[in-house]
């Protein structure tokens, strides 16, 4: 463990960094349902890619799609919350208008993954 002066300084050892990292990642499962809807349907998909026997090049498009929804819905948790600090409970038209468009992230990563997954399943569940 790293001392209380590096600490301050912002030095961590790998070991808390991926400690915080982990952290951080179970709280955001605890804490956002859309997070563990999206975990929930990657994992029918990678069954479905098991069950279709999904080619490699197939399986690096459907990991990135859905390493792009999970990356989007965690930078939008992060945005939410670091805009919630800031303003607080106050209403504030520019704090909103900044939820927004980060939710828009999730939206635009949601419907590539759709696309992608159209592309790459569409061909074995259309021959049966």
């Amino acid at each position: 463990m790293s001392s209380p002066i590096a600490r301050l300084q912002g030095t961590r050892t790998r070991r808390e960094s991926l400690r915080c990292a982990l952290q951080g990642l179970g709280d955001a499962w605890r804490t956002q349902p859309n997070l563990r809807v999206q975990l929930c349907v990657a994992a029918v998909v990678i069954g479905v890619g098991v069950w279709v026997h999904l080619t490699l090049i197939e399986w690096r498009w459907v990991s990135v799609a859905i390493g792009l929804v999970v990356f989007t819905e965690l930078m939008n948790t992060a945005v939410e919350r670091t805009v919630d600090l800031v303003v607080g409970l106050r209403p504030d038209p520019l704090a909103r208008a900044i939820k927004d468009v980060a939710a828009g992230f999730v939206l635009v990563a949601s419907l590539m993954a759709a696309l992608i997954g159209c592309f790459t399943f569409g061909p074995y569940l259309l021959r049966g």
